[in-house]
């Protein structure tokens, strides 16, 4: 009966995770295309994401209380401002203003190198990625950069440092939080985005983005997706996934993501890719996949 008990919890955990994972990879790959349409409609870049992060974030919180999730105590929402801080202030808010100036396709490339700045970073840890983990991240990387060479993904030099900058502040946020203490991974989500959308609205404020006129009705829709996918469904995800897995598989969505940036830029923004691009998607799923095999290889934590 507990070995029985036992597959039906493993099955469920690897349908979770599948789940999970899967969430990322479409989702927030359709994402930066809705954050270019957001933008363009007339949502100034900090605005953006505080308004979304504290919509998402109070209705999620507001939802978990009201079935009876404890609220965060004192020291959490400490640790929940601090990721606020990192994942989203200076994560998504940087990423918001690269697109300004960056195609959405490019800027998923350059986000994607969070998984290798997040290996860094858990090595620095302790928690070192295993030789097949450091090879499948090799790999999606080369992806990432063959893909990159495109030149219809070009970029301003500020835009760009903008987009790594974003880049390095996720993978540490991410990584600085394992092992904190944190409530339950869907209100660890709720808090993080309340206090990170506030830090947006505040930075915004500061730097004197205004709302000069009501954005357009495709910027309004491309708004509403980023609250209710990208940040209830995606971002739940991520922090479900980063309490779950390993972080070389949590940050997996990153060498996917531009692949799928780069289709729907080219579906839905005329964005031209060849076979070139697509030679290089390969590359990144295989990345991927060596990633994913590694994680079913590692050892189990006692």
């Amino acid at each position: 009966m507990s070995a029985s008990h036992s597959t039906a919890s493993s099955a469920a955990t690897s349908t979770q995770i599948a789940t999970a994972l899967t969430a990322l990879y479409i989702i927030w790959g359709s994402t930066y295309l809705a954050i270019r349409f957001a933008l363009q409609g007339g949502f100034p870049p900090f605005l953006l994401g505080g308004v979304r992060f504290i919509v998402g974030g109070s209705l999620m919180y507001a939802f978990l209380r009201w079935r009876g999730v404890p609220a965060p105590s004192r020291v959490q929402w400490r640790n929940l401002a601090m990721m606020g801080v990192l994942l989203l202030l200076m994560g998504n808010g940087l990423v918001n203003v690269g697109e300004q100036t960056v195609s959405s396709g490019m800027t998923a490339v350059i986000v994607s190198s969070s998984a290798l700045w997040m290996g860094v970073f858990a090595a620095l840890r302790g928690h070192r990625p295993s030789r097949l983990e450091w090879l499948g991240l090799s790999i999606g990387f080369l992806g990432v950069l063959w893909l990159s060479a495109g030149g219809s993904l070009a970029g301003t030099p500020m835009g760009l440092a903008a987009l790594l900058l974003a880049s390095v502040a996720w993978s540490y946020g991410s990584i600085w939080s394992k092992g904190r203490d944190l409530p339950s991974p869907f209100m660890t989500s709720a808090g993080q985005m309340l206090c990170g959308g506030v830090a947006m609205c505040v930075v915004g404020t500061l730097v004197g983005e205004r709302f000069h006129q009501l954005p357009s009705a495709h910027a309004i829709g491309a708004f509403w997706y980023l609250v209710v996918m990208g940040s209830l469904f995606g971002f739940s995800a991520y922090i479900w996934l980063l309490h779950h897995v390993r972080p070389a598989l949590a940050t997996s969505y990153a060498y996917v993501n531009p692949a799928i940036a780069v289709l729907l830029g080219a579906a839905l923004a005329h964005e031209q890719f060849g076979g070139r691009e697509l030679a290089a998607m390969g590359v990144i799923l295989l990345g991927v996949v060596v990633i994913t095999l590694a994680k079913t290889r590692a050892p189990k934590a006692a």
